[in-house]
C-alpha cells in the first residue's frame, strides 16, 4: 500500500533467513537519447533487521545498483552475467520499518538519487542486487538534465544538454526572434545542473517593430519606428501620418514637408510667409534695409533671409528695364543666409534706382510648389553722400615719410569738412592700418619704415557723410642713410649693455634672497619633519560617517536595501565574461539608465543553485561598498536582487588589478607617477580608516586601475579564500590570511586594525616600486613569518628612492603603535611630490645612509656567503660567487647589477632579488663598521 493506503505494484524480496543471498532484478533496455549523464531516482522501503525475530547475521539493510551500456538491446535468451555490469553505488535507507509498522500499515518510503555515467553508448540496462535484505522497490525514475529552450534578450535558445564534464559550461548561440536583428552576438551558457547562466549579447527589434513579451511586434497604424532598437514605436508627429503596420516613417500631410536633415520624429513643417514692414534708410554713404519677421514661421525656428538686388537705370521700374546689381556691391554682414532682420549696403552707384527683394526661407523652402516669400522695396540714391576723391599722387619720399596730394571732389553736394588718409604696409595685407586727417588736399605721412611699400586710401567727409574710399595707391619709402644706421646700431648696443648689466644685478640679488629663504624653509621643514612625520595619531575627517558592519543587522538583507541601490536588470547590458569569482562569473558591460549617459561597469553574478547563506554572503560586499563615497574607493552602482541572476554592479576599471598591470609595463613609469598611484591608494585607505573600517586584505591584486592611472581600493569580502595557497594560515574564525601582506600581530593573534592595514600598505608600496614582484619571492609562508619575527624586512627594490624605503620601514615597525597613520603617509607622499629633488637619491646608487643606527631596523647577520644565498633561496649561485672571487660579505656589498650579470646570473628576477638583498646587507655592514667591528 502507498501513503494513501492504495495498493501499488512493487518488486520485493525478503529472504533474510537464508544465507548467501544473491538476488538480481534487471530493467529493460533504456535508450540514452541526448543524455550524457543519467540520474536514477529510487523509491523503496526496507525492513529493520533488528525487528525480525530469530534472524541470523545473514540479514542486510542495503542493496546495490549496477548498470551496463550497449548499443543494441541484448538478444532474447542471453545469459545474465553479473560481471558485465558496473557498480554505481550501495544504497542504504534513511528510514526502515519494523513489525509494528506492518501492523499499523505505516509505509516508510525512502528516496535516493544516484548519478550514472557518463554514458556513451546508445542505451543501457539498470540492475539491482539484493544480498539478503527485506526490501520492496516501489519505483525507478531515470532522467537526465538539460537547459530548457528559452527566450532571452529577444533571442531563442534551444534545449541544451550539459557536458559530461560538470565543471565546463556549454556555450549556446541564440537566434534572434522574428523581426529582430543582432546587436551583439546573443549567447547563453548551460550549466551542469540544467540552469542557464548569465546572458551575453542581445538582439534588437528591427525598424518598424517594437519589443512586446519577448517578441518584436509591428507598429500599429499611426505609429512608426525609424531605427532598430528596443525602444517603443512612436506616435506620428504633427502634420504627418502612417496608414500601414510596421511603418518606418510617417509621411507629411499635403502642404507640409520634412527637411533633409530633419529627424523622422520631428513634426512636418512648411515655408514661412513673407517678411513684413520692409523699409530702407540712407545714412551718409551707407544704405540700410530693415524688416520684421514673417507672421507665419511655418512651424520652424531656422529662419534666415536672402537679399536680392536689381538695378534700374531710369524710368518706371519694370522687369525689362532692370538688371542684376553690380558684383562689387557690398552687403554687411552678407546678402544670403542672414539671421538678423537688417543689412547694410555699401559701394553702390550714385543717382541710381535699386530694387531690393528680401526673402524669408527655412529648412523646407524650395521643397514644395509654394511661391517664394518675398518683400520688395525700391531705393533711389540721389540723396546719398558725395562721390570719392580723384587720383592720389606722391610728391616726395624719404626713408621714413611720404608726401601725398590729390584733386578735390567734383561737384560736392555740400562743403568738404576734411579728408581721411588710411595707410598700411603692403605685406601686412591690411591686417592693421593707421590713419590721419587733413583739411587740405595734401598731407605728409611720417613714422614709416625705410624701403617699405605702403598702400594708401583717401576719402572725403561732408555734412552728408563720407565718400567711398579712393582706389588703392602704392608708394615706397627711400632706403635708410648708412651713417645714420651705424649711429643707431651703436645706440642699440649701448642701451642693451646697460639694460643687461642692470638685469644681472637684480637677478643676483633675487637669488641671494630666495636662496637664503629656501635654505631656512628646508631646515625648518626637516627639523619639524623628524618630530612629526610619523606621529601615529590623527584627527578624523570632520563630518565623515561611521562604517556600519552588515553583520550587526538581524536580517542582513536590510543592510543591502539600506546601502545599495536596486537596479532594473533591463538597464544592464553584458558584453563579455572577463573572469570567474567564488560565487559566479564576472562580466563587463554597460549600465544604460534612461536619461543618463551610458556607464561602463563590471558585473559580479551569483550562479544558480545557491543556498540562502551564499546569497547573503555574496551581497554582503555590496552592503559594505555602498557605504563608501571616495574617488579612490571602487564605486558601487547598485545591485540586482529581485530577479535572477543576482548581481553586484560596480564601476569598470579598464586596466584591471594593479599587480598584473605593473608586471606587463615594467619600467614604463617615472618614480613620480608610481608615487602618484601610491598616494591615491593612501587617500582611499585614509578614508576607510576614518570611517572605522579595517580592510584586512590590502594588496596590489586588490587595487584596481582605471584608464587615467587612478588607483582604487576594492575587494571588501574577507569571507572568501584570499590566497589560493596551501600554506595560508588560519584565523580563529577559519578565514585564510594572506601571510605575505599581513602584520605580525594579525597573524599571531588575529588582531586586525588600521595599523595592520598600514603594514599591508607598505607591502603594496614595495609591490608597486618593484613592478608587481611577489613579496618575499619564493620563500614559504612559514619562512616569511620566522624572518619577520627575527627582524628581517624587505629590501628596497631597484630604483626606489631612499626616502620611500624609509617610509616602508617605518610602516613595518613591530609595535603597531609606532607605525604612522594613513594621514601621515599621505602627508609624507605629498612632500615627496612637491619636492621631487628628495627622490633623486636612489637605493641602487646610494652608498650613504642614516647617521642614526637606531633609526634602522635590525637585519639578520649572515656568517658566510652561502648562508646569505640560502636565506634568499639563491643557493644555486654559490659556485658563481666563489669562482668570481667573492668570498666575504664585504666584497659582495660593493657589487652592482653589472657585476651580478657578469658572474653568470642571467634571469632578471634572480638579478633583482640578489641586488635587492645586497642593499639590505650594505645597511648592516655600514652600521657594523661604524661600531668598529669587522666581518
Amino acid at each position: 500500500m502507498d501513503e494513501q493506503n492504495r495498493p501499488i505494484h512493487t518488486f520485493q524480496v525478503c529472504h533474510v533467513m537464508e544465507p548467501n543471498q544473491n538476488n538480481w532484478l534487471r530493467s529493460g533496455w533504456i535508450q540514452r537519447q541526448a543524455a550524457q549523464r543519467v540520474y536514477v531516482e529510487l523509491r523503496f522501503t526496507l525492513r529493520d533487521c533488528n525487528s525480525i525475530p530469530w534472524v541470523s547475521g545473514t540479514c542486510k539493510e542495503t542493496f546495490n545498483l549496477f548498470y551496463l551500456q550497449t548499443d543494441e538491446p541484448l538478444p532474447g535468451g542471453t545469459r545474465f552475467r553479473p560481471t558485465d555490469y558496473a557498480k554505481v553505488d550501495t544504497i542504504a535507507a534513511d528510514e526502515s520499518f519494523t513489525q509494528t509498522d506492518l501492523g499499523d500499515r505505516v509505509l516508510r518510503l525512502n528516496t535516493e538519487v544516484r548519478e550514472v555515467g557518463p554514458v556513451t553508448k546508445k542505451g543501457f540496462y539498470l540492475a539491482f542486487q539484493d544480498v539478503g535484505a527485506c526490501i520492496a522497490l516501489v519505483s525507478v525514475k531515470v532522467f537526465y538534465k538539460r537547459c530548457p529552450s528559452t527566450l532571452r534578450n529577444l533571442a531563442a535558445f534551444p534545449d541544451t544538454v550539459p557536458h559530461m564534464d560538470s565543471s565546463s559550461l556549454v556555450e549556446v548561440r541564440g537566434t534572434c526572434v522574428e523581426n529582430a536583428e543582432e546587436r551583439d552576438t546573443p549567447k547563453l551558457y548551460c550549466g551542469a545542473d540544467g540552469d542557464w547562466l548569465v546572458p551575453l549579447g542581445r538582439c534588437i527589434c528591427s525598424i518598424g517593430h517594437e519589443e512586446t513579451d519577448d517578441h518584436c511586434r509591428a507598429c500599429k497604424p499611426g505609429y512608426f519606428k525609424a531605427f532598430a532598437g528596443n525602444t517603443k514605436c512612436s506616435k506620428c508627429p504633427q502634420h504627418s501620418s502612417s496608414h500601414d503596420q510596421a511603418a518606418t516613417i510617417c509621411h507629411c500631410d499635403k502642404g507640409f514637408y520634412r527637411g533633409i536633415k530633419d529627424p523622422s520624429s520631428m513634426a512636418c513643417t512648411r515655408p514661412p510667409s513673407a517678411p513684413r514692414n520692409l523699409i530702407s534708410l540712407i545714412n551718409d554713404t551707407a544704405l540700410f534695409l530693415q524688416w520684421t519677421p514673417p507672421i507665419n514661421t511655418g512651424g520652424r525656428s531656422d529662419i534666415t533671409y536672402n537679399v536680392l538686388c536689381q538695378r534700374c537705370d531710369g524710368g518706371d521700374v519694370g522687369v525689362s528695364q532692370c538688371e542684376p546689381c553690380e558684383p562689387d556691391l557690398r552687403f554687411i554682414p552678407r546678402p544670403l543666409g542672414i539671421t538678423g532682420t537688417s543689412v547694410a549696403i555699401l559701394d553702390y552707384a550714385m543717382h541710381t534706382n535699386y530694387t531690393f527683394h528680401v526673402e524669408a526661407v527655412n529648412g523646407v523652402s524650395g521643397l514644395g510648389v509654394a511661391p517664394r516669400s518675398l518683400a520688395n522695396v525700391t531705393v533711389n540714391t540721389h540723396q546719398a553722400g558725395p562721390a570719392f576723391v580723384g587720383i592720389v599722387s606722391e610728391d616726395w619720399a624719404t626713408h621714413n615719410s611720404i608726401a601725398l596730394s590729390w584733386s578735390e571732389v567734383e561737384q560736392p553736394p555740400s562743403d568738404i569738412v576734411d579728408y581721411e588718409v588710411k595707410y598700411y604696409e603692403k605685406e601686412q595685407e591690411q591686417l592693421s592700418y593707421s590713419s590721419t586727417r587733413t583739411k587740405s588736399t595734401r598731407v605728409v605721412v611720417t613714422g614709416l619704415r625705410p624701403s617699405t611699400v605702403y598702400v594708401f586710401h583717401v576719402r572725403a567727409r561732408t555734412s552728408a557723410g563720407y565718400t567711398a574710399y579712393s582706389p588703392n595707391f602704392e608708394f615706397a619709402t627711400a632706403p635708410e642713410d648708412p651713417d645714420i644706421a651705424d649711429q643707431g646700431q651703436v645706440l642699440v648696443v649701448v642701451t642693451a649693455s646697460v639694460g643687461g648689466f642692470s638685469l644681472l644685478v637684480i637677478l643676483t640679488l633675487f637669488l641671494l634672497i630666495t636662496g637664503r629663504c629656501q635654505g631656512y624653509i628646508k631646515a625648518r621643514m626637516k627639523s619639524e619633519d623628524k618630530r612629526t612625520r610619523f606621529h601615529s595619531g590623527h584627527v578624523p575627517f570632520s563630518g565623515i560617517k561611521t562604517y556600519v558592519d552588515p553583520d550587526t543587522y538581524e536580517d542582513p538583507t536590510q543592510a543591502v536595501e539600506e546601502f545599495a541601490k536596486e537596479i532594473d536588470p533591463s538597464y544592464i547590458c553584458i558584453d563579455r565574461v572577463i573572469g570567474a569569482g567564488e560565487f559566479g562569473e564576472v562580466c563587463s558591460g554597460r549600465l544604460r539608465i534612461p536619461g543618463r549617459k551610458d556607464v561602463a561597469v563590471a558585473i559580479k553574478t551569483l550562479k544558480g543553485g545557491y543556498m540562502e547563506e551564499q546569497r547573503r554572503e555574496f551581497l554582503r560586499e555590496a552592503s559594505i561598498i555602498g557605504q563608501f563615497n571616495n574617488s579612490n574607493i571602487i564605486r558601487l552602482e547598485g545591485v540586482v536582487t529581485k530577479s535572477r541572476p543576482v548581481m553586484i554592479v560596480v564601476e569598470y576599471m579598464e586596466n584591471g588589478a594593479l599587480d598584473a598591470f605593473l608586471r606587463t609595463r615594467e619600467g614604463q613609469f617615472t618614480v613620480l607617477q608610481l608615487i602618484g598611484m601610491l598616494r591615491g591608494i593612501a587617500v582611499g585607505m585614509t578614508y576607510l580608516s576614518d570611517m572605522g573600517y579595517v580592510h584586512r586584505d590590502l594588496a596590489a591584486r586588490n587595487i584596481l586601475v582605471d584608464e587615467n592611472l587612478v588607483c582604487k581600493v576594492s575587494d571588501f569580502g574577507m569571507s572568501r579564500i584570499l590566497e589560493d595557497d596551501s600554506e595560508s594560515a588560519y584565523t580563529a574564525t577559519g578565514g585564510k590570511i594572506p601571510i605575505r601582506w599581513t602584520a605580525p600581530e594579525a597573524i599571531a593573534y588575529g588582531k586586525f586594525s588600521s595599523a595592520s592595514d598600514v603594514w599591508s600598505y607598505a607591502i603594496v608600496m614595495w609591490e608597486v616600486m618593484s613592478y608587481g614582484e611577489r613579496p618575499y619571492w619564493e620563500m614559504s609562508n612559514q619562512d616569511v613569518i620566522l624572518s619577520i619575527e627575527e627582524g628581517y624586512r624587505l629590501p628596497a627594490p631597484i630604483g626606489c628612492p631612499v626616502t620611500l624605503h624609509q617610509l616602508m620601514l617605518h610602516c613595518w615597525q613591530k609595535e603597531s603603535s609606532q607605525r604612522p597613520s594613513f594621514n601621515d603617509v599621505v602627508s609624507f607622499l605629498d612632500k615627496l611630490i612637491i619636492n621631487p629633488s628628495s627622490m633623486l637619491t636612489l637605493v641602487n646608487d646610494s652608498l650613504s645612509f642614516s647617521d642614526s643606527p637606531e633609526e634602522m631596523p635590525d637585519y639578520p647577520l649572515f656568517i658566510s656567503i652561502g648562508d646569505w644565498l640560502d636565506s634568499i633561496k639563491m643557493s644555486q649561485y654559490k659556485s658563481n660567487f666563489l669562482a668570481a672571487g667573492y668570498t666575504t660579505l664585504d666584497s659582495i656589498a660593493t657589487m652592482s647589477i653589472e657585476d651580478i650579470k657578469r658572474i653568470g646570473v642571467c634571469l632578471i628576477g634572480h638579478q633583482r632579488r640578489i641586488i635587492s638583498s645586497i642593499q639590505s646587507l650594505r645597511l648592516q655592514l655600514h652600521h657594523i663598521h661604524q661600531s668598529g667591528f669587522q666581518v
